[in-house]
């Protein structure tokens, strides 16, 4: 048994490279070989938003706080909400983030395989984000 204490673990800045605008990261558990999953708590500020990205054995977010705004490839642009969950299949292309006028907070939940949880893509483009 490990236990992690909540005042043990540091949130910082998403980088610049997974995300636009002011996002906070922190990881909440990585698990050892042979467990595969991990797991973070991400705080978009309004406007924020992930990169394009897919995962190899799929995503699951569970939104905790705010507005926030999904998309897959090729579908339409969706609203989040608090207790709403989300599901991205195995390398389905997506993003997610806040809405342009709220704060979104989710704990996102992903395994990885061959030890990558995710592949990162280009960025979400302003006309991406607004659903055009």
């Amino acid at each position: 048994m490990e236990i992690t204490r909540a005042d043990e673990r540091k949130a910082g800045p998403g980088p610049a490279e997974w995300f636009t605008g002011e996002v906070r990261f922190e990881r909440l558990f990585a698990c050892e070989a042979p467990a595969r999953a991990a797991g973070a708590k991400v705080t978009f500020e309004p406007g924020a938003r992930t990169a394009w990205h897919t995962h190899p054995l799929g995503q699951t977010l569970y939104v905790t706080e705010g507005r926030g705004l999904v998309q897959r490839e090729g579908g339409p642009v969706e609203e989040i909400h608090p207790g709403d969950v989300v599901w991205f299949a195995p390398g389905e292309k997506h993003w997610h983030g806040a809405g342009p006028d709220a704060t979104m907070t989710h704990i996102a939940v992903q395994e990885a395989l061959d030890g990558k949880t995710v592949d990162w893509m280009e960025h979400v483009s302003d006309e991406e984000y607004a659903g055009r």
